[in-house]
């Protein structure tokens, strides 16, 4: 059996991540999940976006909790990219994504989806980012048993074991992942983009802002670990243990025909990627086939892939926008 292929912050080798357009390309890409990850806004809406603080990825500054939706519409979201966004995947104003908007264009995808959601901390909301999460999925008509949200199956994760702790509360283990990390000095700097001594003040205080994951794995609380490459690389006799325990592992991000081969020969059963296609063809997915099938279920005949037309979205003549009507198979 390949492992399973879930599209970092959408395909985001190709564009701007979190954007429409790049999960839009991970759906005709054929992944058979996405991951996300989300803040709250001022105003309480659940927005896509990575980092705490604007900049990176837009043109806006600050945090990301200052702004409310409207404000954050309003900023520029895919020129940092440097890529032509394709009318079919969504007008400029539409690029930025909240939770809800995401779970619109999955629903309409027209075959199972899996969605990955992350909470980012730590956050000034607290606990309340994970209750907003969990509050909108069942609304939604989420079932927390089966993971299941029409053919969307949804499974939460976090860096921090205590928000994972606090999902645990309501959600089955089977459907939560407590993500883990190897943090240096050099991942720290290159991931804040600050020099060699704040790097290393940061590195020595994070132990205190995000607790060890590790006790949260080794006592049994989760079935889903998703350890990133770098973790994989130094510890791959935890990583065997982890699987001969019946862990499903989810590492990130595999972005390479190499990681993909590791990652099988240590057995893990799921790969997030910034490249889904390219990962689907390496861990060998048949060509043609639309995919998203539960773990463990053989690959069938080719069908189509629907996107839906999300709450507002104005013309649909572009993927974004899509009558539930409009059907395309995936090669």
């Amino acid at each position: 059996m390949r492992p399973i292929v879930y599209a970092h912050r959408g395909a985001s080798a190709a564009y701007p991540e979190h954007t429409r357009a790049a999960y839009v390309q991970a759906l005709l890409d054929g992944a058979d999940g996405v991951e996300c990850d989300v803040h709250l806004s001022r105003d309480g809406h659940l927005v896509l976006h990575h980092d705490a603080q604007l900049g990176r990825t837009s043109d806006g500054r600050g945090p990301v909790s200052a702004r409310t939706l409207a404000e954050l519409r309003r900023l520029d979201w895919t020129s940092w990219k440097g890529v032509r966004i394709p009318p079919g995947h969504g007008a400029p104003d539409r690029q930025l994504l909240t939770l809800p908007e995401l779970l619109d264009l999955l629903r309409g995808a027209g075959r199972p989806v899996g969605l990955a959601v992350e909470t980012k901390h730590p956050s000034p909301f607290g606990h309340r980012l994970e209750e907003e999460v969990l509050g909108l999925l069942m609304r939604e008509g989420w079932d927390p048993e089966t993971g299941r949200l029409d053919d969307v199956t949804v499974s939460l994760m976090s860096f921090h074991p205590d928000a994972v702790r606090h999902l645990l509360e309501t959600v089955p283990a089977r459907h939560v992942c407590q993500l883990v990390e190897t943090t240096t000095r050099r991942t720290v700097g290159d991931g804040l983009r600050v020099g060699r001594t704040a790097a290393a003040v940061l590195h020595a205080g994070m132990r205190f802002v995000v607790p060890p994951a590790l006790p949260v794995i080794s006592a049994g609380l989760v079935d889903l670990v998703g350890p990133g490459l770098d973790f994989v690389r130094a510890r791959p006799d935890l990583v065997r243990q982890w699987r001969a325990e019946g862990r499903v592992l989810r590492v990130w991000t595999v972005d390479t025909a190499r990681d993909v081969d590791l990652c099988r020969a240590l057995g893990v059963q799921q790969l997030t990627t910034n490249r889904p296609a390219d990962v689907l063809r390496w861990a060998g997915a048949p060509a043609g086939v639309p995919l998203g099938l539960p773990l463990g279920v053989p690959t069938g005949p080719p069908t189509g892939v629907r996107l839906g037309v999300p709450a507002g979205a104005p013309a649909p003549e572009t993927v974004a926008g899509w009558s539930r009507c409009a059907t395309m198979t995936v090669g």
